[in-house]
């Protein structure tokens, strides 16, 4: 235990007296002993897990009572306690025996000792432990060879990997998503394991498996989970959509590119110019309709049309089935999804500026993340058409540039406010308002009148007869 930040050294003392004092043994468990030695721990915030043979919640309260400004959260139907501290979260539960019935999700639990904790872990390299016990404080434990592991890159279950994944199922996720973030390889009794098992994964409640899934896609290279993910069959049983993407048809000698790889290949893309989770999501949902779209023909070859529209569309009904928000957040991977393909139709120079104020306005301020994802879905790997596509996309960013400080379109508002238009008119509330709106729009878009007030105000009442006539 050398090297170790002093907050955490004195929480581990603090720990050692707590456990001493109600006569229970304490361990350090899991996920912080296998970054100590993999060089990943840090002073600032972190997750700490803590096992004793007892009551979990009795050495949390009791070592709550002894950190001045933490404070406790007791889960007496987990059996389990939180103390946070500063930027500390510290997980207590008493060690235990736990187990899934063939159709349940949820687990039978039984006190046990530390050596049943152990063997419930998911992976020898999460197995590790050290005592907090005073007769061999700072003692590393690891029953299953995890350190071996470690420095091998192995990720392996300790034991039957066919009882490890029984017993709970999402740990057939979390191997590939250790494996993923690490970069470690997956044991080939494992592996094969998992590919055998992993129908059953269906039994695992969506809200689990898609926080290992955002956990893959938030690694380095996620493409490295995905494929696991793929090639264990793990990935058509939740993202079928997915799976889908993957195949190569021909016709007449005329093949089309395999959209899963080419997928992958642009979420490793968008990591390097820079993207949060849900940018990450927008690569992934971005090509998720062309099987359906799929189509051959003599001259053109094969194309896709309206797969950027009814990707849009299923983007909610996928979120909704992988449990992921419907919110602002699935509003943006659908706009994206939906706009992935308009940039590059804008490279001509003949391209008016009123095709460049309508992709500000609908893209907004995510006209940036748009045109990362634009980029990212050159996969080309002919040198010369790469450079070729990246320029064109620097001419579009430099023409947005121009349209948008020339017309201040992006999360452009219309100047003129439904109060104005019926007091101008003479009007009630009606259809008309609306219509006014639209026109006044459509009107600065094309470039027939400037984006302001003034102008659009003298537009209205020039139009005015054709308004209330319409009306």
């Amino acid at each position: 235990m050398k090297n170790i930040p002093q907050l955490h050294q004195t929480v581990f003392s603090t720990i050692r007296d707590a456990a001493e004092s109600l006569g229970v043994p304490a361990y350090v468990v899991g996920g912080y002993v296998r970054d100590y030695y993999l060089g990943r721990v840090k002073e600032g915030e972190m997750d700490l897990d803590f096992v004793t043979v007892g009551s979990g919640i009795d050495l949390a309260k009791e070592v709550a009572s002894r950190i001045e400004g933490s404070s406790l959260a007791v889960y007496k139907q987990f059996g389990t306690a939180q103390v946070k501290f500063g930027e500390l979260e510290l997980e207590f539960v008493g060690a235990r025996k736990e187990s899934y019935r063939k159709n349940s999700r949820k687990p039978l639990v039984e006190d046990g000792t530390l050596e049943d904790d152990q063997l419930r872990r998911d992976l020898t390299i999460n197995a590790l432990s050290w005592s907090l016990n005073k007769e061999n404080y700072g003692e590393l434990i690891d029953p299953f060879n995890g350190m071996e592991d470690l420095r091998n890159e192995n990720i392996k279950t300790p034991i039957d990997p066919h009882q490890t994944f029984s017993d709970d199922p999402l740990r057939m996720m979390r191997a590939i998503r250790f494996a993923s973030q690490l970069n470690f390889r997956i044991q080939e009794e494992t592996f094969e394991a998992i590919t055998e098992m992993s129908g059953r994964i269906n039994i695992i409640s969506k809200e689990r498996i898609i926080e290992e899934l955002n956990k893959i896609i938030m690694s380095d290279q996620p493409s490295l989970g995905f494929t696991m993910l793929f090639k264990t069959g793990l990935l058509k049983e939740f993202f079928p959509e997915m799976h889908e993407l993957h195949g190569v048809k021909e016709v007449n000698g005329v093949r089309h590119k395999d959209n899963f790889w080419h997928t992958l290949k642009v979420l490793d893309n968008v990591i390097e110019l820079g993207a949060d989770l849900w940018l990450r999501w927008s690569a992934i949902m971005h090509d998720i309709a062309k099987p359906p779209t799929q189509r051959f023909h003599k001259k053109a070859g094969w194309t896709f049309h309206g797969h950027d529209a009814l990707g849009a569309k299923w983007t909610k009904r996928i979120f909704r089935r992988l449990g992921l928000p419907l919110d602002e957040r699935m509003r943006y991977v659908r706009k994206l999804v939906r706009l992935h393909l308009r940039p590059i139709a804008l490279v001509s120079d003949e391209v008016s500026d009123s095709a460049i104020r309508r992709l500000i306005y609908e893209a907004g301020d995510d006209i940036d993340d748009l045109m990362k994802l634009c980029r990212a879905d050159v996969t080309t790997k002919n040198e010369y058409k790469q450079e070729k596509y990246q320029q064109n996309f620097d001419y579009v960013e430099q023409r947005i540039k121009e349209v948008e400080e020339k017309d201040r379109i992006r999360n452009w508002k219309n100047p003129l406010s439904g109060d104005e238009i019926m007091q101008a008119l003479n009007i009630k509330p009606s259809r008309t308002v609306g219509d006014v709106k639209d026109a006044v729009k459509e009107a600065i878009l094309n470039g027939d009148i400037p984006n302001d007030h003034d102008a659009a105000f003298e537009f209205m009442m020039k139009h005015k007869d054709d308004f209330l006539n319409n009306g």
